[in-house]
């Protein structure tokens, strides 16, 4: 695995000058694409999403690589199709160079709308990394609930006000049904974390099959936060236990970080706009209800690590 020095130095997939937002983390992932791996050749597939729009206004493109704009909901299949079209020709003799490819997606594209083909690029098994970046909401056109919002949140489809309290219940957790698929490799990783989300994209593009990485990526404008202040509220989302770090290798689960000490969700969830109209007493029982979910879903994950050694420890 190269430094973090050795790959600031490389080539990389995204260049300068694009229309994300100010302050925005995303071009973090996109920059090291190119940057984590030597040897292949990088396509990329990109849903209808922020970063297409901002990265692609015509005539101009911040991308360096083959890249393809899909449909909203459709970037799984149509990157299934690309990477059966190269195996192909490969088998022909026609390509030589190996190639890898990756599909990109917002959570509204992929928990949601994109669902399906993501499913079936999944489950047919196809040489694919599928990258979500996970801001919890349909931020491009107009920050719209979707199904990874967390509760309480308030979004213009959720407006917290006298007869809400913002989104109601919780959120879909995609990872876990990625698990489900029986696929080589899922994580979760953070923007705010270079190292291991290096090392993730790594294992992931050079594994032989289908891949899935679940990126935590605060958002500017929906998560109602300074320019300044995205990769120090996603550090907080890792150290409340909101978003666990792990991975989960053939079935084999592994945590990635143990934060040190018990942090209350309150800290990460009231830097954020979003989340202020909480603060009132008269939701202490929502977010008391968040607090719970939040710990029920880390002591399974936990469980699962747990059951994975002792698994692990048997057939061995």
């Amino acid at each position: 695995m190269p430094s973090l020095q050795e790959m600031a130095k490389k080539e990389s997939a995204f260049a300068g000058g694009h229309r994300m937002c100010a302050g925005c983390p995303v071009p973090i992932f996109t920059k090291m694409l190119t940057r984590v791996t030597d040897g292949y050749e990088i396509v990329a597939g990109n849903a209808t999403c922020c970063l297409e729009v901002a990265s692609s206004i015509f005539p101009y493109s911040a991308w360096k690589i083959p890249w393809i704009h899909t449909a909203f909901e459709n970037v799984g299949a149509s990157m299934s199709g690309v990477e059966t079209m190269y195996r192909a020709l490969k088998k022909k003799g026609k390509i030589t160079k190996p190639y890898k490819f990756i599909a990109i997606g917002g959570d509204g594209g992929t928990y949601d709308i994109g669902l399906q083909s993501l499913s079936g690029a999944m489950e047919r098994g196809h040489d694919l990394v599928y990258i979500c970046y996970d801001n919890g909401a349909y931020m491009n056109t107009g920050v719209q609930r979707s199904s990874a919002t967390p509760m309480g949140a308030s979004t213009t489809t959720t407006p917290a006000g006298e007869q809400s309290y913002g989104r109601q219940g919780n959120r879909k957790d995609l990872s876990r049904i990625m698990v489900a698929h029986n696929i080589g490799y899922v994580a979760q990783a953070s923007i705010h974390d270079p190292v291991d989300l290096s090392e993730k994209l790594k294992k992931a593009i050079e594994l032989d099959g289908p891949a899935f990485i679940n990126l935590l990526s605060p958002c500017i404008p929906g998560w109602k936060i300074a320019p300044d202040m995205a990769v120090e509220v996603a550090r907080l989302g890792v150290e409340t236990k909101y978003w666990p770090l792990y991975e989960v290798i053939d079935g084999v689960y592994q945590i990635n970080y143990t934060p040190k000490k018990e942090v209350p969700v309150t800290e990460w969830m009231f830097l954020q706009g979003r989340f202020k109209h909480l603060s009132n007493p008269k939701y202490k029982d929502v977010v008391d209800a968040f607090q719970k979910e939040v710990e029920r879903n880390w002591n399974w994950i936990v469980k699962q690590e747990e059951l994975s050694e002792l698994l692990s420890g048997q057939i061995n």
